[in-house]
């Protein structure tokens, strides 16, 4: 199991990039590519940021466990 800040800078990384992807995906969809596409995309990322990184926090090492069992029943 890696160590607290091994899986904080995790955390960290996968919930900034899943966040940009899936906060800007989400505008567009609701919006489209709207003058104020930008400032709203910016607000749901900083609404959502902070959400996403305690979610990974809290359920990456479960997933871990779960992808090493079912990779170590697909051998």
């Amino acid at each position: 199991m890696p160590d607290l800040r091994t899986r904080m800078i995790f955390a960290a990384l996968m919930s900034f990039m899943m966040t940009v992807i899936m906060s800007g995906w989400i505008t567009w969809l609701n919006i489209g590519f709207h003058p104020e596409y930008t400032a709203r995309w910016g607000r749901a990322f900083l609404a959502a940021w902070p959400a996403a990184f305690i979610a990974v926090m809290l359920i990456a090492p479960t997933v871990q466990r779960v992808t090493q069992r079912l990779a170590a029943a697909l051998r």
